[in-house]
């Protein structure tokens, strides 16, 4: 008796999870954001800016209690929550629906980008302490926040009966949604942000066709990481006269355009390949 009382809250939770929908997925999009501002900000409280482990503004130390590790905690709870309900082995199998060959130019585009940013980087000045940290991080977020957007939502989107075009935007606009609260928690100003949510939005989808015609969820995460440590420390360690530089500069505007050709090209796929899955069988 006490075992079957004990079983019927999990199995509860996991049925309540299991239909998925538009609004678990924002939801647990909510949770998460939560939690992670929650745990930056106790960190904060007990290593304040200036103090010995964390020094100052823009050190290793800083960047690894204010970015990594909150996200390095935010990411054991996530695996936590997908063990709780099962879907460890879903997210990280190989996914039923694949992409076509155009999709490709997704990861192509952000890869370079990504790629003539690292080579244009002062590694000299910005030291290894703070590369090897911001590395670090890079890793957690493309993980985290991959995790979250391209595999908790597109699995409880999918699960909750949607197409694959309410999928996709969904995926990218609740991981543009995420980064709202950059205005408040940073010093950048509402233009900034405006401009960054329509970024990520773009991006967001560039990971989403990732995801599809790579058909697995890790190729996404390791793009994604490799793009946060090569924008921070191209910012602030760029090497003026590098021809590669242009890209980088350029990136924001770059992914924008790109992401939008794509979901251009995406919807008019999509939408064909509906119709033909409908007529086949009449066929």
């Amino acid at each position: 008796m006490a075992e079957q009382t004990a079983a019927a809250p999990s199995s509860a939770w996991r049925r309540f999870w299991n239909r998925g929908g538009f609004w678990r997925a924002l939801l647990l999009a909510a949770v998460y954001l939560g939690v992670y501002e929650l745990i930056g900000f106790l960190l904060g409280l007990g290593l304040p800016e200036g103090s010995g482990l964390r020094g100052e503004k823009g050190s290793a130390g800083d960047v690894f209690f204010t970015t990594a590790l909150p996200i390095m905690l935010t990411s054991v709870l996530l695996f936590a929550f997908a063990a709780s309900v099962g879907w460890l082995g879903e997210l990280f199998s190989r996914q039923r629906l694949g992409g076509r060959r155009w999709m490709w130019i997704a990861l192509i585009v952000v890869l370079v980008i990504n790629v003539a940013a690292l080579l244009s980087i002062d590694y000299g000045k910005a030291g290894i302490p703070l590369v090897g940290t911001w590395l670090l991080a890079g890793l957690f977020v493309g993980l985290v926040e991959e995790l979250v957007t391209r595999g908790f939502v597109v699995d409880l989107m999918r699960k909750g009966g949607h197409g694959e075009i309410a999928v996709a935007l969904a995926s990218a606009g609740i991981f543009a949604a995420l980064h709202f609260t950059n205005l408040f928690t940073s010093d950048q100003g509402l233009g900034t942000t405006l401009l960054q949510i329509v970024y990520t939005f773009f991006f967001g989808v560039c990971m989403y066709l990732i995801l599809r015609v790579t058909r697995t969820l890790i190729a996404p995460m390791l793009v994604h990481a490799s793009t946060d440590p090569s924008i921070f420390l191209f910012g602030e360690f760029h090497t003026n006269g590098n021809p590669l530089i242009l890209l980088p500069t350029l990136s924001t505007y770059i992914v924008i355009v790109t992401g939008a050709i794509l979901l251009i090209v995406f919807l008019v796929s999509e939408r064909r390949r509906r119709r033909t899955e409908v007529s086949a069988p009449a066929s």
